[in-house]
């Protein structure tokens, strides 16, 4: 492969590894057509939902989904497996406020053949840092010698966003959904949730509630709620072009204190920096 050639390669994979990361990491509404880029699911229409949930089950909802978002943050824990393309590991701390997430997760590539991909590139794992309006990874030294010696790639939300061909569609939206809140919130947008039963779920009593929330991707929600009204544990199912899309995710330390720090500057290239060097 030509220097050239290889660089593009590495490029394309830091792009397509951290829209992977992210849809893998927040689960969002996984469409039936995701492209094989691991490309973030865009919304689904409302029009294709099933009616909101109303009654005693919404209210007990309503109720976890008030308690959560009061707790401001939380410890993660997950692991996603996105059909035969990539699975990954999150562990850290994510905060959510008005003004957005913020956090430091580890994401470990622990299969797939994105991961396979990555590997040989000398990248097994990354450093993923939340700021309001930008996402940062920080891939190994390897990696970073083949994109011009800087280990954090920068990613603006509004920049994703505005990425060809809707590669980026929604990607601001799916890291915002990362938080255990909007976990329920999408749950309450299911016309067939009920409560399976009481569990216990790492050592704590807790309630197990399921639901549907999207017709043509057979996307399933299912958490379970402690004593306090916080989610304990969330599994998200869906199917993606490459395979089943499956999320569980754990939530502990509800009120840590989270930050995450900007980079420095020197030691940050933009995505659209390296995409105009790609195409070059």
């Amino acid at each position: 492969m030509t220097g050239t050639r290889a660089r593009r390669t590495v490029v394309s994979l830091a792009v397509s590894a951290a829209l992977a990361c992210g849809s893998g990491c927040t689960a969002g509404e996984p469409p039936a057509d995701t492209p094989a880029t691991s490309t973030p699911p865009r919304p689904t229409a409302p029009s294709s939902r099933p009616p909101a949930l109303a009654g005693p089950s919404a209210d007990a909802l309503r109720a976890v989904e008030r308690a959560t978002g009061r707790a401001g943050s939380a410890r993660v824990e997950s692991t996603t497996v996105m059909g035969r393309e990539l699975s990954l590991e999150a562990a850290g701390a994510l905060g959510w406020r008005d003004d957005g997430l913020t956090g430091t997760l580890t994401i470990t590539y622990t299969g797939g053949t994105t991961a396979e991909t990555m590997r040989r590139l000398g990248t097994t794992a990354m450093e993923a840092r939340y700021l309001p309006d930008a996402y940062y990874a920080r891939m190994g030294d390897e990696f970073a010698d083949r994109v011009g010696g800087r280990h954090w790639i920068k990613y603006v939300y509004e920049d994703l966003e505005d990425l060809g061909g809707g590669a980026g569609a929604g990607f601001a939206d799916q890291m915002r959904n990362t938080t255990p809140n909007q976990a329920v919130k999408l749950l309450l947008t299911a016309g067939d949730v009920r409560k399976v039963g009481e569990e216990t779920t790492r050592g704590r009593r807790t309630t197990h509630w399921s639901g549907t929330v999207a017709g043509e991707t057979g996307q399933t929600v299912d958490i379970w709620v402690d004593d306090r009204d916080l989610l304990v544990k969330k599994v998200e199912r869906g199917r993606t072009k490459t395979g089943q899309l499956t999320q569980t995710a754990y939530y502990s330390d509800y009120g840590v204190p989270v930050s995450a720090q900007r980079p420095p500057a020197a030691d940050t290239a933009d995505f659209k920096e390296l995409l105009r060097s790609q195409a070059g």
